[in-house]
């Protein structure tokens, strides 16, 4: 691809899969975003819903794997947008993955941050409630922020310490989801009062009040079941982590491609049975839906012994720090990458290595600042979770759909991992999904997401007409 190797490649199979099922990490967005499921249409937005838009987000990683598998470096999908579209969709493509990446950083931190203080702290007996009002107050984001901004420094020391220690980490986080995962599941189905499976595909109307107030009252079943689909939309993003990490991996034509395929595939299947298991112990599914927020810690609280209990959740919110941590190992190698090809302001800082830790430092630090900057402006968890999962599926979907046009035409170029025919209709599934994604992405209560959409696509502009399009090239090609 014409470019120097800055950066230590000493990543294998399994630490690049484990980087992406680290950021997807069911533990933290399946858990932190349960009530947005079963809130909609209760059991059957696991048992039903789930499955189908992981199936989805598995087409995703299979048309980026084979774009990936042609064009291996560290810029991943901006630079398959350039390569494939022009430098102009390139650069957008690097907008909305930077910030995407960035709101996703934002949403997992302030999620970490609710579980700490929602099930975490009450469970040994902390009163945490004024921490956790209805609507928040002064004092409440103050404490959010904070804490947000501690988790967030240390991963970012974790970071800049050397990608051997991040690799340790994420590595030890993807044993860690698999084995809590797995605990998680057998202990509730254990200890559930029934196990009707007859819940996972019955359709309930919880808007309003009988779900929590999490979705509005609606009377469409079909519109509730579509704003479901968040929690495994939200769930599933991140797997561009093996992308982003490719040149600190070996082999990566075909290593990069397994990672983002078998995180996806694996992080449905276990999120789906452990999900499913939740629904299953619930005492009742309309007790749960009613909790709202606080359904996940309310049905552990009903079905699990105390120890137990507390066991399962120190360990979830150790996986959930470990997501985060990852997050800012992608993050900060797109920022790398993007600044590399002088893609950002002061771009010359951004791209520089350092020559002990072998790590792009001002990209971690400047990542880290950024991402606590967005919880100030954005809070609310689920707009937050709602915003990244909208600008990470575009920027998915625009070197796909650019692929789509010059498959076998400009692009003749492929790599190990190639689809053959199968891309195209692959590439078309992806678009019209991304539509549906937009759509229920923006709708109440996380409609000021519109708001901050506009906002992206608005300086999008300004940049790039004002600047950009005359000082960026794009990544060069050799």
């Amino acid at each position: 691809m014409g470019y120097t190797q800055e950066l230590l490649r000493g990543m294998r199979t399994f630490q690049n899969f484990a980087i992406s099922f680290s950021i997807i990490c069911i533990l933290a967005g399946g858990i932190n975003s349960f009530h947005q499921g079963l809130s909609s249409v209760g059991g059957a937005s696991i048992g039903i819903g789930w499955p189908l838009a992981c199936g989805v987000s598995l087409l995703f990683a299979l048309a980026m794997g084979q774009i990936g598998s042609a064009y291996p470096t560290a810029g991943g999908l901006y630079h398959w947008g350039s390569i494939l579209g022009g430098r102009a969709l390139g650069w957008v493509t690097a907008w909305c993955n930077l910030l995407g990446l960035l709101a996703v950083l934002a949403a997992i931190n302030v999620g970490t941050y609710l579980f700490l203080v929602g099930s975490v702290l009450p469970a040994f007996g902390v009163d945490t409630a004024a921490l956790t009002p209805k609507d928040p107050t002064a004092h409440s984001v103050l404490i959010q922020t904070l804490v947000v901004l501690a988790i967030t420094g240390s991963q970012g020391l974790f970071n800049h310490l050397g990608i051997r220690l991040t690799t340790r980490l994420t590595d030890f986080s993807g044993y860690l989801i698999f084995f809590t995962a797995i605990v998680l599941t057998v202990a509730l189905l254990a200890y559930a009062p029934t196990r009707d499976l007859s819940r996972l595909w019955t359709f309930h109307n919880y808007s309003g009040d009988p779900g929590g107030g999490v979705w509005p009252q609606t009377g469409s079943m079909g519109y509730l079941f579509l704003l479901g689909l968040l929690l495994p939309a939200y769930t599933i993003t991140g797997f561009d982590a093996s992308a982003h990490t490719a040149e600190e991996t070996i082999d990566a034509a075909r290593n990069v491609p397994k990672g983002m395929v078998q995180s996806v595939l694996w992080s449905g299947v276990f999120g789906f049975v452990m999900l499913a298991s939740l629904v299953l112990a619930a005492p009742t599914v309309e007790g749960a839906a009613a909790k709202g927020a606080g359904a996940f810690g309310w049905i552990l609280e009903q079905t699990l012994p105390h120890g137990l209990r507390l066991t399962l959740l120190v360990l979830i919110a150790v996986a959930q720090f470990l997501c985060g941590l990852a997050t800012v190992t992608s993050t900060s190698r797109m920022t790398f990458a993007f600044a590399r090809d002088g893609g950002l302001p002061a771009s010359d800082t951004l791209r520089k290595i350092s020559a002990r830790f072998k790590t792009p430092v001002p990209a971690i630090w400047t990542v880290v600042l950024l991402s606590v900057a967005f919880t100030i402006y954005t809070p609310v968890y689920t707009t937050l979770a709602s915003i990244c999962t909208t600008l990470l599926y575009v920027s998915y979907v625009l070197p796909i759909a650019a692929g789509l046009v010059v498959y076998r035409k400009k692009w003749n170029r492929m790599g190990p991992f190639n689809l053959g025919l199968w891309f195209r209709p692959l590439a078309l599934v992806c678009a019209t999904a991304t539509l549906v994604l937009i759509f229920i992405g923006i709708q109440p209560p996380n409609d000021a997401a519109v708001k901050v959409l506009l906002v992206v696509a608005a300086l999008a502009a300004v940049f790039w007409f004002g600047l950009e399009r005359r000082r960026f090239k794009g990544p060069p090609i050799s």
